[in-house]
């Protein structure tokens, strides 16, 4: 009876691993523990805009590699109220942050508002420095054709 008992835990914990709110899973191969998960986040403040981000997720390893990418679109409105809302200094504020090891290192991203140019850059980057570098990628969403163009017109 036992044996039954833990087999039903080790299938019940399979399922929950199978079971993700990932966007996209790929694996990178048969005879590798490591896949390309894509993540869809949208943003807390700004909610009219959705980022995808990838990257490689190491089974069975003690960390994950640093490297990344990042999309960011307008998927909603984007309006003045949203903007008034967000921090607007030349670094910006993390938006979303999840861990890749043990050993501190985890991924960012961070939105950062370009008055000149009326854009939101979505910046991800990893916190530890990886074979002489900080892995890094950026996407831009333009405020233009959104209800927030007029109030960032006035913004400058």
């Amino acid at each position: 009876m036992k044996l039954l008992n833990v087999i039903g835990i080790v299938v019940l914990l399979a399922m929950q691993v199978g079971c993700s709110d990932d966007a996209a899973s790929v694996s990178l191969g048969l005879f590798t523990t490591k896949d390309i998960k894509v993540v869809s986040q949208q943003d807390p403040l700004v909610t009219g805009v959705t980022c995808h981000i990838s990257h490689i997720e190491a089974n069975l390893d003690f960390s994950d590699p640093s490297d990344m990418s990042i999309a960011c679109r307008q998927t909603g409105p984007i309006t003045a109220e949203q903007l008034a809302d967000i921090d607007r200094s030349k670094s910006g504020e993390v938006v979303f942050k999840s861990s890749k090891s043990i050993l501190f290192k985890s991924l960012k991203v961070r939105r950062i508002y370009d008055a000149q140019t009326r854009s939101l850059l979505y910046l991800s980057y990893s916190t530890k420095e990886s074979t002489g570098s900080h892995h890094h990628a950026l996407s831009t969403v333009p405020l233009y054709n959104t209800q927030a163009w007029q109030w960032a017109s006035t913004q400058q």
